[in-house]
């Protein structure tokens, strides 16, 4: 099987016989139901080859769609003219890199259909563009707008970030004044920005991001990859010498958990980039999130003081959460859920609260690994050597050296990088034990008479950790056994071990600790 990894054509899929996952059935609704658009979904998730089906169908190219859903749906097959745009390819690190963008992709339709004699702006250009095709074709118009938003999450930071959205309000609400003469309208991003006009001024605008019925547009469900990958999931589970059944837990395990939705959550989806990518590669990897995370996403968490321990249990935002824009919302929350760090977990009927948290291990240990950084100060491989030590102390029952390597490990911390505080401390033993994976870990994990700080559990032992900031080893034992932290793990037949750790600030490390 040939998996398209980094294709996004559709019309290059098909002819050229990659995998695809049927979505066409989406693509006729869309097409006869309503007009304007607006999906969110995560980087790489599918909506670039959406948006290339929904030119090919509209384009009339009936011959790419035998067999697929579509073909049964369709009986008229119109052509329309077509106007793309995708923001994916342009350089945003200059204060003209979307002015050029819009003007090269303006010029490539103006060879075709002509031009404005004067120079004018690129939203003037725009409009006239729409009604120029128009009237020499008598059709009215498609447009499909591919990332709209990446101008604007990729300048977050940057002193022309409002010059940029100022340029895409003007070009966007030609979406609205030359109504008359379009016929379909589709955009894509990761947000919201509600200050870009097709928010603030579109009202007919559909935003289909968490409708139920949509909520599998993109992503790869359950029954698509018994359907689809049924064979290439037993290739990889006899390579990787495992049962069918416990690799396919592996990968919703690894890949799965994405719910776009509302009171309905729908079917999870697995991330099709990364599930692609361990079905072609026959091996479990962390392929999503090592294509790139913006640095200011993990900055805002750390920041904002927002406890990473919270994402891990989840935490729980209002419906109206979701409704926000980039410049309204002082949360982050909203990105967090739209660019796929955070998926709903549950929802509150009566409360009306959602609870989000992370969709699955991929995200987890990589979001995990990207804000050690931002707490210790330490550079990632500083981090991750670390890491990888303790690991194999704690798989080696060595839980003498496991202590001394994080001893040493915040020993080497910058001075300015602690705010001498419980919490941040506590933050940083979060992340850290967050990391040792594949064990299983629970943070804050709760027990009849209150939370443990942490439990560790590997093939042989359990591990109950108590931590105290500037008071004794011995106070936190005494709080472990009071509690009864370690009674629900004393019948599972693992060696369990108490461990009350004490954190001396004027050391600014592990001063003592008992087992």
């Amino acid at each position: 099987m040939k998996f398209p990894i980094g294709i996004q054509t559709f019309s290059e899929i098909i002819e050229e016989g990659y995998a695809y996952v049927d979505k066409t059935e989406y693509v006729y609704k869309l097409a006869t139901t309503g007009k304007f658009y607006f999906l969110s979904r995560p980087r790489r998730f599918g909506k670039s080859l959406l948006v290339s089906t929904l030119k090919s169908y509209f384009e009339g190219r009936k011959e790419l769609f035998k067999g697929l859903a579509i073909e049964k749906l369709e009986t008229e097959w119109k052509e329309y003219p077509v106007l793309y745009f995708s923001f994916n390819t342009g350089d945003f690190h200059e204060p003209d890199g979307l002015s050029d963008l819009l003007n090269n992709l303006l010029r490539n339709y103006e060879k075709i259909y002509g031009k404005d004699d004067d120079e004018k702006s690129v939203s003037v250009r725009f409009s006239n563009l729409i009604s120029r095709v128009y009237k020499q074709t008598g059709k009215k118009v498609v447009i499909l707008v591919d990332e709209y938003d990446k101008p604007l999450l990729s300048t977050i930071d940057q002193p022309f970030h409002d010059n940029y959205r100022v340029i895409l309000k003007a070009f966007y609400s030609n979406l609205k004044t030359q109504d008359d003469y379009i016929r379909f309208g589709f955009l894509t991003g990761v947000t919201k920005f509600s200050h870009v006009s097709i928010f603030s001024d579109l009202n007919n605008l559909a935003n289909i991001s968490m409708s139920p019925e949509y909520s599998s547009i993109c992503g790869i469900t359950e029954n698509e990859i018994t359907k689809y990958f049924h064979d290439t999931v037993e290739k990889l589970a006899e390579k990787r010498g495992f049962d069918y059944n416990e690799t396919r837990a592996l990968l919703k395990k690894n890949y799965d958990g994405y719910h776009f939705g509302k009171e309905f959550f729908g079917d999870g989806v697995y991330n099709p980039f990364s599930l692609f990518n361990a079905l072609n590669n026959q091996d479990f990897d962390y392929y999503w999130f090592e294509t790139g995370t913006p640095t200011f996403i993990t900055k805002l968490i750390a920041e904002r003081n927002i406890d990473p321990v919270s994402l891990d249990d989840g935490v729980q935002v209002a419906r109206s959460t979701f409704d926000c824009g980039m410049e309204n919302d002082s949360s982050i929350y909203p990105l967090l859920y739209q660019s796929g760090y955070l998926t709903i977990k549950g929802y509150d009927k009566e409360d009306g609260y959602y609870t989000l948290g992370y969709p699955n291990l991929e995200v987890r240990k990589g979001m995990t690994e990207n804000l050690l950084p931002e707490y210790t100060m330490l550079r990632r491989d500083e981090n991750d050597i670390f890491v990888i030590k303790f690991r194999k102390a704690l798989k080696s029952n060595n839980l003498e050296e496991a202590m001394n390597l994080m001893r040493a490990f915040f020993s080497s911390v910058p001075y300015n990088a602690e705010k001498q505080n419980e919490d941040h401390y506590k933050t940083i033993f979060g992340l850290i034990f967050m990391l040792v994976t594949p064990y299983v870990v629970h943070l804050e994990k709760c027990s009849a008479a209150g939370r443990a700080d942490a439990v560790i559990e590997t093939k042989e032992t359990v591990y109950v950790f108590e931590f105290k900031l500037d008071g004794t080893a011995q106070e936190a034992m005494k709080q472990i056994n009071s509690k009864g932290y370690s009674i629900p793990y004393s019948a599972n037949g693992k060696r369990l071990l108490k461990v009350g750790v004490n954190f001396d600030t004027e050391l600014r490390t592990i001063g003592e600790w008992i087992v």
